[in-house]
């Protein structure tokens, strides 16, 4: 399995421990401030891209100087820099393609980011992945997971107006053969109650998220 990944310039913290994926993934990408991202967490930059514009003079000059290879464009330009990220690691051909650094700040970039992922190649299996979520897309078919102890919490949101046929094997909170559009939250916080589980669906495009709930310490107690 080849896996190509991406961390592109979003909140650092919405961006998790790099270093933690780093026997996971092949080849990184960085986009734009996700280059110097990935030289902060001395990780191999395989290459970066984009115009620029987020980062210092000084850092670019240390993303050319640790990159192998590195792209410049214009700041007019039709793609965003995780688009032209995107493009290069597509032409890779990977198995899987993972995506850091796409969410939190702008809610019209974290969004568009999430839509992108129903651009890619079906054959790519893509996640986004932040400090707190793992976002991925699944088409019709037989799916399975398995139990994630840093992202308990399992939710699942139509991307098309209705996604038909779904069934939850060993969760929770079980489905068969259910219909669910746009705005239900039927399929919300649920988990597994096995190692592995299975979700299926006949027609449709659903977005499955892996969370967690974030626990604010505050003074003697702690607040999700």
């Amino acid at each position: 399995m080849y896996t190509v990944a991406i961390v592109a310039g979003g909140p650092a913290s919405f961006i998790p421990n790099l270093t933690l994926y780093q026997n996971q993934v092949d080849y990184w990408i960085g986009a734009d401030k996700g280059s110097y991202r990935l030289i902060e967490a001395n990780i191999s930059l395989d290459l970066a891209i984009g115009d620029f514009d987020s980062i210092t003079e000084v850092e670019l000059i240390r993303v050319k100087e640790h990159a192998k290879e590195i792209k410049v464009f214009p700041i007019e330009k039709n793609e965003t820099d995780l688009d032209l990220a995107i493009l290069e690691a597509i032409a890779l051909k990977p198995d899987n393609l993972v995506i850091f650094g796409a969410t939190g700040g702008r809610m019209d970039h974290t969004l568009a980011n999430i839509q992108l992922l129903y651009r890619l190649d079906p054959d790519i299996q893509t996640s986004i992945i932040d400090s707190q979520n793992e976002i991925s897309l699944f088409r019709s078919g037989i799916h399975d997971i398995e139990e994630n102890y840093n992202l308990p919490i399992i939710s699942f949101i139509p991307l098309t107006p209705t996604v038909e046929g779904l069934s939850l094997e060993n969760f929770y909170y079980p489905l068969e053969d259910k219909v669910i559009e746009w705005g239900s939250t039927l399929c919300l916080s649920n988990k597994l109650i096995r190692k592995k589980g299975t979700f299926s669906f006949d027609t449709g495009i659903l977005i499955m998220i892996k969370s967690r709930d974030v626990l604010i310490r505050h003074g003697n107690h702690t607040i999700i």
